[in-house]
């Protein structure tokens, strides 16, 4: 153990064992806003990927992984990219998608629903992905929002470490502040591979999440429509 410690100490790493050996498997979320140190985007994306480049090739090396290896030796640079330009690109602010509303000229008040809005995204304790589909709803206030940008806002949140019910609050904070009414509902059902590749081995099981407001926490009529829309209810 004391080796093991030592060598920690030298990679620059402080462990409190004991704090997370407390929370072990247990799905624990912190906050409902991401956590991020407030330098987070001082650094640019090149530079960025640069370092985790340098960091994943020394992980890749401590595995025991031939780096000369033809198939291999680009990996570090592709993990660095993926992860800066791709699957946690919604971390930085600037990447948010820009929601553009237009006036609700047909007058249509009732329920829209876009649903099976695929998903991919990445739990924040083991780097696995989390995968599945939302579903979305509101009710019109005067202004509807352009379809496209409803999947945008759910793939802009999902692309960062989450836990499953930090990112169903944020996508239906996002989407009242945006759409301008209290009228928004949240069903998300997702598989986690840290259920699946590992852990427990579950592959059958997958997690349901649901955000509900103005109309749709106030009316059983209205969730029970929009549940039924969603084919999770008859």
């Amino acid at each position: 153990m004391k080796q093991k410690e030592t060598l920690l100490n030298t990679m620059g790493i402080n462990l409190s064992r004991a704090s997370f050996e407390e929370i072990g498997e247990e799905h624990v979320g912190t906050s409902l806003e991401t956590p991020l140190r407030e330098d987070a985007f001082e650094m640019d994306d090149d530079l960025k990927v640069e370092l985790i480049e340098k960091h994943f090739r020394e992980i890749m090396n401590i595995l025991g992984l031939d780096l000369t290896d033809d198939s291999l030796k680009g990996t570090p640079h592709r993990v660095a990219k993926m992860y800066v330009k791709e699957v946690f690109a919604g971390l930085n602010p600037k990447n948010k998608p820009a929601a553009k509303l237009f006036e609700n000229k047909y007058k249509y008040n009732e329920m829209l629903v876009e649903k099976d809005i695929t998903f991919h995204s990445h739990c924040e304790h083991h780097f696995v992905p989390i995968y599945g589909k939302a579903h979305v709803a509101y009710i019109s206030n005067g202004n509807v929002i352009g379809l496209s940008k409803i999947n945008r806002i759910v793939q802009y949140f999902a692309k960062r470490p989450q836990v499953q019910e930090r990112l169903t609050m944020q996508i239906g904070n996002e989407l009242k502040e945006v759409l301008g009414t209290e009228d928004v509902a949240i069903i998300m059902d997702a598989y986690h591979m840290c259920v699946s590749s590992r852990g427990v081995n579950d592959t059958n099981s997958s997690t349901v999440t649901s955000f509900y407001s103005g109309k749709f926490e106030r009316d059983e009529q209205a969730r029970n429509e929009f549940l039924k829309y969603i084919s999770l209810e008859k």
